[in-house]
């Protein structure tokens, strides 16, 4: 059962769970997501909460088709998200994209962040995506091995670019090609 926009529909932790695009009534639960993962400075530089408000035009600039933001969906409440970003802003760049990945606590640990991942490198190339990165940091544990299931490589390790809490932290970038290579 597939409905519009909706990317697939797959077991997330025994449940069913669709991926689909991000509706405006979603901002609330994706802003609530990524507002709780702040506190423990493993997954965003933002080191406040932002505002429902301030996030409108972020949403609204990922309502293109090249560039979406998806939610995975489970028993009626969004459970996490993917975002897509250009990447430098170049048009040389045009088929490189970054991907975020935010899981609401209480969903963690149950393959939210894996059907999501999964579904952007299996839809990427009809997005004329070719390359994704991710900017992660390095001691963001979890999320650098959600990303090396997936073939993701470390293509670069910027040392003590980001500080939070008086401590400096290293960013690491993974990225993968692909053309021509299987998700599995």
């Amino acid at each position: 059962m597939r409905e519009s926009g909706s990317r697939g529909i797959s077991r997330v932790g025994g449940n069913q769970a669709m991926i689909r695009d991000a509706r405006e009534e979603d901002l609330a639960a994706i802003v609530a997501i990524y507002n709780a993962s702040i506190p423990s400075r493993l997954s965003t530089a933002d080191t406040e909460p932002v505002s429902v408000d301030s996030r409108r035009e972020w949403f609204r600039q990922h309502g293109t088709m090249r560039h979406p933001l998806w939610v995975l969906e489970r028993d009626r409440r969004v459970a996490g998200w993917l975002s897509f970003g250009p990447f430098y802003g170049r048009p040389a760049y045009a088929a490189t994209a970054e991907v975020s990945v935010y899981v609401a606590a209480d969903f963690q640990r149950q393959g939210v962040g894996t059907a999501l991942l999964e579904e952007a490198m299996l839809r990427s190339p009809s997005l004329r995506i070719e390359t994704l990165l991710g900017f992660i940091f390095a001691h963001n544990v979890p999320s650098l091995a959600l990303f090396a299931k997936f073939g993701f490589e470390r293509w670069a390790h910027l040392p003590r670019v980001a500080e939070l809490d008086g401590i400096k932290r290293d960013l690491v970038i993974v990225g993968r090609h692909l053309q021509g290579i299987d998700v599995g």
